[in-house]
């Protein structure tokens, strides 16, 4: 199962959107199944016809032979999570940038609080119907377009400034500590600003950012050592110990089974 990732053509959502893959299956032969790994994105995942069941590290999809929406919301793993999928399928899946999704849905913390995958179920009513229109789309750009148009639909301008300045200062070297002294807050008060907009504490979230930029910056011919000295790990044994936590297998290992060029980094079995 080979999965296309599209980037948004909109010059607006590429602020906020990362990109979209869709998957079609009706096709005979075995199930599909492949696992991914942690990352910051928020994650909407669109299935039609199915019977979708979350479970800690595991996404089941089945077909439902009923016609329905489910959607799901993934914000926060720090293990690889498997998905397996029981023909025929059909999915749209959003990658919302890190607090890109702060911009188009209003009842976020609700979902955060939650800590774990869940059903997504946005403020606003037509979700369901209109994502049901989107998948009956034959032409892919039209559906893209589609998909596109109701996004920007629901953007509402918000000042995230600060937001902003403080995850750049999560993705840099600086001490959680020296973070929230620098913005003047406790760093209780940093955990749950950065929960409340990430769904993610700030450690969870500089720990998957250190791992995501070793595997883009990877190459066949680097060492362990530079590929750690480069991404603010602190030694070889800092990344080796991250890359096992996030992935459950040694760093070698991973980037033998991984395609790294790929724009987002799945493991099919």
């Amino acid at each position: 199962m080979e999965l296309h990732f599209y980037p948004p053509e909109n010059d607006i959502l590429k602020q906020y959107i990362e990109g979209y893959y869709f998957l079609n299956d009706h096709g005979t032969g075995a199930d599909r199944a492949y696992m991914t790994f942690p990352n910051n994105y928020c994650i909407v995942t669109v299935n039609l016809n199915s019977k979708v069941k979350l479970e800690r590290n595991k996404i089941s999809i089945e077909p439902s032979y009923t016609n329905n929406i489910y959607a799901s919301f993934a914000y926060r793993y720090v293990n690889p999570i498997e998905v397996q999928y029981t023909k025929p399928f059909r999915e749209i899946t959003i990658y919302f940038k890190p607090l890109g999704i702060n911009y188009f849905v209003e009842n976020l913390e609700t979902m955060f609080s939650l800590k774990r995958m869940t059903e997504f179920i946005p403020q606003f009513s037509d979700f369901k119907e209109e994502m049901n229109k989107i998948f009956h789309i034959d032409k892919r750009p039209l559906q893209i377009n589609a998909l596109e148009n109701y996004w920007l639909s629901k953007l509402v301008m918000k000042d995230l400034a600060f937001m902003k300045t403080i995850l750049l200062d999560i993705e840099s070297n600086m001490k959680i500590e020296d973070i929230a002294k620098k913005h003047h807050i406790s760093r209780k008060h940093l955990n749950h600003i950065v929960q409340k907009k990430l769904g993610k504490s700030p450690v969870e979230y500089r720990k998957i950012f250190r791992f995501r930029k070793a595997i883009t910056k990877y190459q066949g011919l680097k060492s362990l050592t530079e590929l750690s000295y480069e991404n603010l790990f602190f030694d070889q044994s800092h990344l080796i110990k991250d890359f096992k936590s996030l992935t459950k297998i040694n760093p070698n290992l991973f980037f033998r089974n991984v395609n790294t060029a790929n724009k987002n980094v799945w493991l099919f079995t």
